[in-house]
């Protein structure tokens, strides 16, 4: 059995609402102004799949997965593999938003976990989520997100 020990957990406060956290994670057409892809899934229920889908002419896939847990807007907990490892469960890790309003602001924690250690995705999302995430929280409170 594959080691899926490591995580990763990021917490970060927006001025914002947990309706709008949730539909920034939720709607393409948000997430493409923050993220530079959209996340795509038919209805975002339990057992729905989902897509992280670049906004370039080619419509790439890099990321898929299911929804594992749907609470909108408090919590949304999916699955996560690259497209080209899909059909390798041990390639998919998990990662949980929890989103709380306090408040003016809302905090936001992005568990992602069920990691491998030392793993090419541990690498990338350690270097990624703050990015995304930072970009996020720039575009709710400004209307302007960074070019990722």
């Amino acid at each position: 059995m594959t080691d899926r020990s490591a995580s990763f957990v990021y917490v970060t406060f927006i001025r914002t609402t947990p309706d709008k956290v949730f539909e920034a994670i939720t709607r393409p057409e948000i997430a493409r102004r923050y993220w530079g892809h959209e996340n795509v899934s038919k209805d975002w229920q339990p057992g729905s799949g989902w897509q992280h889908v670049r906004t370039d002419d080619a419509r790439t896939v890099d990321l898929v997965g299911k929804v594992l847990e749907s609470d909108p807007p408090k919590r949304l907990v999916i699955s996560w593999a690259n497209e080209s490892q899909q059909d390798d469960p041990d390639q998919y890790s998990r990662v949980a938003f929890d989103i709380e309003a306090q408040g003016e602001l809302v905090k936001l924690t992005v568990t992602h976990d069920e990691l491998q250690p030392g793993s090419g995705m541990l690498k990338g999302i350690s270097r990624g989520w703050p990015q995304v995430l930072s970009s996020m929280k720039s575009y709710l409170e400004t209307g302007q997100g960074f070019d990722l």
